[in-house]
C-alpha cells in the first residue's frame, strides 16, 4: 500500500522508515528539504509541496500527518484538504486534543474526506519495537488503510485497533499519557525514598534490574528507568526540571468536567509543575508558618 507522510521529525521519520521496511510505498514531505532528501535515500519518493505529494499518490489517497498539536496541525490539515479529493483519508498521528479531532473530522467530512485520529505511543523506540496505535473515526475508512497500522504496530495482530468514533483515538491516548504520568511519579518517589536511606547503601541500578523480572511492578517503563540508572546512578547530569506535553493537563481537566476523581494523575501533573520552581514562594510560606506557630527552625536565604 502507498501512503503520504507529512512531518519528518524524529518520530515521523522513524514511522516512514518502518513503513518502507514493511514494503509500502512512501511519499514524504517536510518543511525541511534536507529531511525529505534523507528519507529519499531510504527509498521514499520526495515531495516539494503538499500539492506535489498529492499528485504522486493514486486515489483514493491516504496521508499521515505528524505535526505538532495546535496551530501547526490546523494549518497543515486545512492546506492538505485543498490538495486532496473526495474519498481520500487523512490520519493525524500527533498528540492533538480529542475535541479538535472531532471538529476536524466534521470539517473534513463536509469536503468528502475521511479523517482518522490515531493516538500513537512508542516514542523513539517505535521503529524497532512497533507503535501502539489507538484509532478513532469511520470504521470503513479504518478498514481501508488497516495494512498501514499492521505494519506500524508491534505485530500484525497486536498493539493497534479501532477504538471508536472520531476523537476516540486521541481521547484514549490522552488518558494513556495521564496514566503514564502516575506510573512515572510512583517509580520516581519509591526510588528517591531508597536513595535517601543512606545507611543501607542500596544499589538502585541493581534493584531496578531485579524488579524487571517476576515482580508485579515490572514494565517497559521500568526497563527504561533501569537503563537510565545504569548510565547515571546519581542522576548527576540532569537538572530537576520535568516538562509536560499537554495531555496530562487535558486528562486532569477532563476528570474535572466529568467529576471522575483522578488524584494520582492530578498530583503527578502538579509535581511536574513543582519541579520547575527554583524559588518556591509557597515552600517559603510553609517554613514561615511552622516558625510562627511552633518556633521551628528556618533556613535563611544567603
Amino acid at each position: 500500500m502507498e501512503i503520504g507522510i507529512i512531518g519528518l521529525g524524529r518520530m515521523g521519520g522513524n514511522m516512514a522508515q518502518r513503513l518502507l521496511k514493511g514494503g509500502h510505498r512512501v511519499v514524504a514531505y517536510d518543511l525541511r528539504p534536507e529531511a525529505v532528501k534523507e528519507l529519499e535515500g531510504e527509498g521514499a519518493a520526495g515531495a516539494s509541496s503538499l500539492a506535489d505529494l498529492a499528485s504522486q499518490l493514486s486515489t483514493p489517497r491516504a496521508v499521515w500527518v505528524m505535526a505538532p498539536a495546535g496551530e501547526a496541525t490546523e494549518r497543515t490539515l486545512t492546506a492538505l484538504a485543498g490538495a486532496l479529493s473526495e474519498g481520500d483519508v487523512i490520519i493525524d498521528g500527533g498528540n492533538a486534543n480529542y475535541k479538535d479531532s472531532m471538529r476536524r473530522a466534521a470539517m473534513l467530512k463536509e469536503k468528502g474526506l475521511d479523517f482518522l485520529d490515531a493516538g500513537t505511543s512508542g516514542g523513539i523506540w517505535g521503529f524497532t519495537e512497533g507503535y501502539s496505535l489507538m484509532i478513532g473515526g469511520d470504521k470503513a475508512a479504518y478498514d481501508r488503510v488497516e495494512p498501514i497500522f499492521k505494519t506500524l504496530a508491534p505485530s500484525p495482530t497486536t498493539g493497534y485497533g479501532h477504538v471508536g468514533p472520531s476523537g476516540a483515538g486521541h481521547f484514549t491516548k490522552m488518558v494513556h499519557n495521564g496514566i503514564e504520568y502516575g506510573m512515572m511519579q510512583a517509580y520516581a518517589e519509591g526510588l528517591e525514598l531508597m536513595h535517601a536511606k543512606e545507611e543501607l547503601n542500596l544499589d538502585l541500578p541493581q534493584i531496578t534490574e531485579i524488579w524487571r523480572y517476576g515482580s508485579v511492578v515490572r514494565s517497559w517503563l521500568l526497563d527504561l528507568t533501569a537503563d537510565a540508572l545504569k548510565e547515571d546512578p546519581e542522576m548527576s547530569s540532569l537538572e530537576p526540571y520535568v516538562d509536560d506535553s499537554g495531555e496530562g493537563r487535558w486528562t486532569v481537566q477532563e476528570s474535572i468536567d466529568l467529576a471522575v476523581p483522578t488524584p494520582v494523575m492530578t498530583l503527578a501533573l502538579q509535581m511536574r509543575f513543582r519541579s520547575r520552581q527554583n524559588d518556591s514562594f509557597s515552600a517559603k510560606l510553609l517554613a514561615a508558618m511552622r516558625n510562627q506557630f511552633g518556633g521551628h527552625a528556618v533556613k535563611k536565604a544567603e
